[in-house]
């Protein structure tokens, strides 16, 4: 038997926020403007530096935080950019967890990986 209409329309609301490119403020943040990775562009706009990502305590423990790296991961990889980790949630946390986009961190000489923000 066919699972019914519910339960399929029930897979589209677990979508889950949107998150949208901020270029003015270079960050990608949530519709509601309240979580945000901020970047900052480096080496002539080849390298993109996250360089902090803010998520309000009354959303944390929402995968918030992830889908804002994802979503930044996914613009560099687009647009040809390599990414420095300098946000220590992104170099700690989220790499490890998805080291699939570690094809994408920036290639330095050992000790640079990071910006002296």
């Amino acid at each position: 038997m066919a699972a019914p209409p519910a339960a399929a329309a029930g897979s589209s609301e677990a979508e889950g926020p949107k998150i949208v490119w901020n270029s003015g403020k270079r960050r990608f943040e949530t519709e509601d403007h309240e979580a945000y990775i901020e970047y900052v562009l480096r080496e002539k706009g080849k390298v993109m530096d996250l360089v902090h990502t803010f998520v309000p305590s009354s959303k944390r423990g929402l995968g918030l935080a992830s889908l804002l790296c994802v979503a930044a991961f996914n613009h560099a990889k687009s647009h040809s950019l390599s990414v420095i980790p300098t946000c220590s949630y992104v170099s700690d946390t989220f790499l490890p967890r998805n080291p699939s986009w570690n094809s994408h961190v920036y290639s330095a000489a050992p000790g640079e990986m990071k910006s002296s923000i």
